[in-house]
């Protein structure tokens, strides 16, 4: 039996379902009318076929622009990627984002379907932390309580006390610092460094590290800095958490993604530059468009692995390389990790 032919927009849907990514921002990205028209021939049959299966489209700001402003339902960082993929009353979850994020939305929603379009899609700070070596650190520091980075894998997450993300861990971090000496931060050894110099502790002594580094922000020169500031009079310059310890003490200001863009939405400047990966600036061009920004990123190879064309495949015909799987033992003792991390960075009674 012959298969059916994929449904296609109409020349008239096809021209507004262009338009309709051209307003999000894609025309002011640079996207010509044949891109905007390749773009929206695959948009209209994704967000068609959500509404069928009931499937929602979390995405990582590091997504390429036609996944962010045109198939997502969710955009934010790990964090709030989490929070919403868990509460959505959808029966799929496909995650435009890496494996370990992909895998905290199944933690947190056991009885849906995840799917991760570009399977191979992993992070170089999830891969430099295994779950024994998180035992043998607890081994050699008893009785210090363990963050680990978001950036990590289930059974990574699966052996630590709480979970942060660049944003939650200088508040989570002083609320363990208050009961305990000694804390134990992995994987990512730039953020640990910054941490320490952010609550005054001593590395090594107070807060042990591990010797995990992000492949795009642990590249940025520092030295750069001081050229862009003469080149731009005025550019105010933010870095993520992940950078250099020698890049974060001269910029304006550090944080995580959601703090980077709240940050460009409060002040005003004459430029901004984000120090981050890519995705984040071009949704920061389209999102604020009578603002200006200058260039300095770098491309993730796991972020921009999802393509429209993998999304749809995904939503199309779900295989078993894209779907995700977390054991059971694994998803129940990492979800009190995840769980504290929602409790602790959003209670206001403490510091």
């Amino acid at each position: 039996m012959a298969l059916k032919a994929a449904v296609g927009p109409s020349p008239s849907e096809l021209e507004t379902e262009a338009a309709r990514l051209a307003d999000k921002g894609l025309a002011g990205l640079g996207y010509r009318d044949e891109e905007l028209e390749r773009a929206a021939r695959l948009t209209w049959r994704i967000n068609r076929l959500k509404k069928e299966k009931r499937a929602v489209i979390p995405a990582h700001v590091y997504q390429r622009p036609e996944i962010l402003l045109g198939v997502a339902d969710f955009i934010g960082d790990s964090y709030k990627l989490a929070k919403l993929g868990a509460a959505s009353d959808a029966k799929c979850i496909i995650f435009c984002g890496v494996r370990f994020m992909a895998e905290t939305a199944k933690i947190l929603s056991p009885d849906k379907e995840v799917l991760l379009p570009a399977p191979e899609a992993g992070c170089s700070l999830s891969e430099s932390i295994s779950a024994a070596d998180v035992r043998a650190l607890k081994k050699r520091h008893p009785g210090a309580p363990v963050a680990v980075y978001i950036n990590t894998t289930a059974a990574v997450k699966a052996e630590c006390d709480v979970v942060v993300t660049s944003a939650n861990a200088p508040k989570i971090l002083r609320k363990l610092f208050a009961e305990h000496p000694k804390v134990i931060f992995a994987p990512d050894a730039m953020m640990g460094r910054n941490l320490a110099k952010d609550l005054g502790k001593k590395i090594g002594e107070e807060l042990v590290i591990w010797d995990g580094t992000c492949l795009v922000h642990d590249n940025f020169d520092a030295a750069s800095v001081e050229f862009y500031r003469k080149m731009y009079p005025g550019v105010r310059i933010l870095a993520h958490f992940e950078c250099t310890p020698a890049l974060t003490s001269v910029v304006d200001y550090i944080g995580g993604t959601g703090d980077m863009m709240k940050w460009v939405d409060d002040h005003d400047a004459s430029s901004y530059m984000l120090i981050t990966e890519c995705g984040l600036g071009d949704l920061a061009r389209a999102r604020f468009p009578d603002k200006a920004f200058v260039p300095m990123c770098r491309l993730c190879p796991h972020m921009k692995a999802a393509t429209l064309e993998r999304v749809l495949s995904a939503l199309e015909s779900p295989s078993a390389s894209r779907r995700v799987e977390v054991p059971a033992s694994v998803a129940a003792r990492a979800l009190r990790p995840i769980e504290r991390m929602f409790e602790m960075s959003e209670d206001r009674s403490a510091a």
